[in-house]
């Protein structure tokens, strides 16, 4: 009697497992997962810009090394809240910052540095590669 209730009670478990894998929905294939995963980084990638930002300063539009760039700008979420992200870069000797991947949209730009006024402007990012000229002027007036 204990054999046939095992037997039975195992058949059924068997029975059940079945039923319950044919409910699940079928997989796709691997090809198709892929596809659709290289369409959504090309989504990606178009709706991002690659932003190259140039400072120069004084008369002669000379180069500003090691100036401080901040590139805020807002990333959006679907459930949370918006989060505010800042970058802080500084300029090599030719006075150039590039930001790969950036989102598209509205960015403040604030430049700083030594001996010069400090710079800030909202620019919008709408192509795939963005160049943004900014040239510093010296101050005019010494508070000491």
């Amino acid at each position: 009697m204990r054999k046939r209730l095992l037997a039975l009670s195992c058949f059924s478990l068997v029975a059940w497992g079945a039923v319950l894998c044919s409910a699940q929905p079928s997989a796709r294939p691997p090809s198709q997962q892929s596809r659709q995963a290289d369409h959504k980084k090309r989504e990606e990638k178009d709706r991002t810009t690659t932003l190259k930002v140039v400072v120069t300063g004084g008369d002669n539009n000379e180069p500003v090394e090691n100036a401080s760039v901040y590139i805020r700008y807002r990333e959006t979420r679907f459930l949370r809240k918006d989060r505010q992200i800042e970058l802080n870069l500084k300029t090599n000797r030719e006075g150039v910052v590039q930001m790969p991947d950036l989102p598209r949209g509205t960015v403040l730009i604030q430049v700083v540095a030594e001996g010069w006024n400090t710079f800030g402007h909202y620019y919008t990012l709408d192509q795939d590669r963005q160049t943004i000229q900014i040239h510093l002027e010296k101050p005019k007036t010494r508070w000491y």
